[in-house]
């Protein structure tokens, strides 16, 4: 399985633009033989739409962009962001699978930030469900930022045996680290290396980079392995495409001397859970 990650910078609302940025990206990947190709959150639109939300909304089912996605999707898979209007004036921020000339699955961002510089929930709708999807690659599973960061969706997925999980973000850059990278992205990073190895998944996450409205986003996505080894990483400040192979065996590998997946007890969690929601509600 050869993966691209397309660390880009999307232009704000300029869905043409940004549109014909993913198909000159889809044909680089392709001429190097990769499988998929995954886009970061919002890559159609550019991530601080506001009050540009209605305007860039798309219906999946009756789109002439989504049409031609499908049909580029029969040589390679196809992941990215957009803005969804599942129903008349509801509007998402979701992610698309494209495989084999259709769309395998959307998930719609579930946690959505609305604190300091993030204004998501007065715009989007939340989403309802963390729902994985078998592919060619293994079962996968897909989040949206802030949701990878809340483990408790990291451990659905992890629960519902999948073998690859899909960050994309748009995570902004704060403080300075070292190796010229935000002291930010050490939290990414971490989180993707604690939940590969805890999940014993292969973690696949693509962030953006560039300025926005006058915001900084932080790149340097990554690949970890199901034993929670960082495979390759892309720039911090840079448009990249970062294309890995990445061995299916190690699965096997991981899953042979870490037992997480063997002993996991979701039902002792569901229980504990229970409790939880049952005493919110008293």
């Amino acid at each position: 399985m050869k993966v691209a990650l397309a660390q880009i910078s999307p232009i704000l609302q300029d869905i043409e633009k940004n549109f014909n940025l993913h198909l000159e990206l889809i044909e680089k990947a392709k001429n190097n033989d990769a499988d998929l190709i995954v886009f970061p959150e919002l890559s159609l639109t550019g991530y601080t739409l506001k009050d540009l939300v209605p305007e860039t909304a798309i219906n999946p089912d009756n789109n002439d962009l989504f049409d031609k996605l499908k049909r580029m999707s029969r040589k390679i898979s196809i992941v990215l962001g957009f803005v969804e209007e599942k129903e008349r004036g509801i509007f998402f921020n979701s992610a698309a699978f494209f495989s084999k000339g259709e769309i395998l699955h959307i998930h719609r961002k579930i946690f959505l930030p609305t604190y300091g510089m993030f204004e998501e929930a007065k715009f989007f709708a939340q989403g309802k469900n963390l729902s994985p999807f078998k592919t060619h690659f293994g079962k996968t599973g897909l989040l949206i930022c802030y949701d990878f960061l809340n483990y408790g969706a990291d451990y659905a997925l992890f629960s519902q045996g999948v073998d690859i999980i899909i960050v994309l973000s748009a995570a902004p850059g704060r403080g300075m680290g070292d190796k010229q990278a935000f002291a930010s992205s050490h939290m990414w990073e971490l989180m993707g290396e604690a939940i590969s190895r805890f999940s014993t998944v292969f973690l696949i996450y693509c962030n953006r980079v560039g300025f926005e409205d006058g915001k900084s986003f932080a790149g340097g996505s990554f690949v970890y392995s199901p034993e929670g080894k960082l495979i390759s990483k892309a720039s911090y400040v840079e448009e990249d495409l970062l294309i890995e192979e990445l061995d299916p065996t190690l699965l096997k590998k991981a899953r042979k001397k870490l037992f997480y997946k063997r002993d996991n007890k979701p039902e002792v969690i569901w229980r504990s859970l229970n409790k939880v929601v049952a005493k919110d509600e008293d």
